[in-house]
């Protein structure tokens, strides 16, 4: 029997609870996947599914099987696409995540980093937000990512943290554009825009708690990974958003006092790093602080305050 095929119905099966749905999404009939699960429950010896005419559940065997199942079929399409790359006459290639939000230039640096350091091996980028990327990680179908910091999951080894301090994105009309630094308390009672939450949860947390205990709690939260579209709401003077200087028209930037938001990047494989994943690591660290303003831990801040026009902060911190 082809054992690999047969764990691949199985977790189709466990992702469904249903047979006739899991038939359905494997395009073929129930009576022959019951059977395919039924010799692979013959092949384990194990019953891997209780089954009633009213539901589908998973046996203790059967839940011990998933992740196992899961890292078996993870490692087989691996081994076909290293082989499908070969073929194409790619000797290597390195999967790895990176952020929606990484932004063009970065992101151009980066691949041309990494071709001047390896020529000879390809580098597969792909857009995934920090959990997406834990889970391909981990399933062996990413082989380094750029995760956002807080992240601690087991199985995963880090490279250096970096941090960036983000800024406040305002319309040009805005009052506050009149200062050099803002404070988080004199956003108060503007909307925010923010990225997704299951995206980035940790990091979308830690956001939201340092926003209240500067003293903004948004009226509303817009939550978006589309750049221009979040630069549309901040233009309409809809919103506020973090992050840094963005090169639109309308559009006005400005550090928040004190550095209240430390937006903190680090790499991430598997335990055992696959080749090239070290190479790919010292890039993306370079480039991240060449490109993208991000310095090491405990580093002070990049940025520097805009000086145009702009007065000095009143001691209170807030607007007068």
């Amino acid at each position: 029997m082809d054992l690999v095929r047969h764990l691949g119905y199985f977790l189709v099966v466990t992702e469904e609870l249903h047979f006739g749905n899991a038939a359905a999404r494997l395009g073929m009939a129930q009576p022959p996947l019951s059977q395919r699960i039924r010799r692979l429950e013959e092949e384990l010896g194990m019953r891997l599914f209780e089954r009633s005419s009213r539901r589908v559940a998973l046996t203790e065997a059967g839940r011990l099987l998933v992740p196992e199942a899961r890292e078996i079929v993870a490692r087989v399409e691996r081994m076909r696409d290293l082989m499908a790359d070969l073929a194409r006459g790619d000797a290597a290639v390195v999967r790895a995540g990176v952020p929606a939000d990484l932004g063009a230039p970065v992101l151009a640096a980066l691949i041309a980093g990494f071709r001047d350091l390896r020529p000879d091996v390809r580098l597969a980028p792909a857009e995934m937000g920090t959990a997406a990327q834990v889970a391909a990680l981990l399933e062996g179908r990413l082989d380094v990512g750029l995760l956002r910091h807080p992240v601690a999951v087991d199985g995963l080894a880090y490279g250096p943290m970096l941090v960036r301090h983000p800024g406040v994105l305002l319309a040009e009309d805005d009052e506050l554009t009149a200062w050099a630094t803002v404070h988080l308390g004199d956003l108060a009672g503007r909307e925010l825009v923010l990225f997704p939450r299951d995206a980035e949860p940790g990091l979308y947390d830690d956001t939201l708690a340092s926003c209240r205990r500067g003293g903004f709690v948004p009226t509303a939260i817009t939550r978006t990974d589309r750049a221009e579209f979040a630069l549309g709401l901040v233009l309409s003077g809809t919103a506020v958003a973090f992050g840094a200087p963005a090169e639109m028209p309308g559009v006005v930037w400005r550090p928040l006092a004190g550095t209240p938001l430390a937006w903190r990047w680090l790499p991430a494989w598997r335990a055992e790093p696959g080749p090239y994943v070290r190479d790919f690591t010292a890039v993306a660290v370079r480039v991240l602080k060449e490109s993208a303003g991000m310095v090491d831990e405990g580093a002070p801040p990049t940025h520097r305050p805009p000086m145009p026009r702009v007065a000095p902060r009143p001691a209170t911190g807030f607007l007068a």
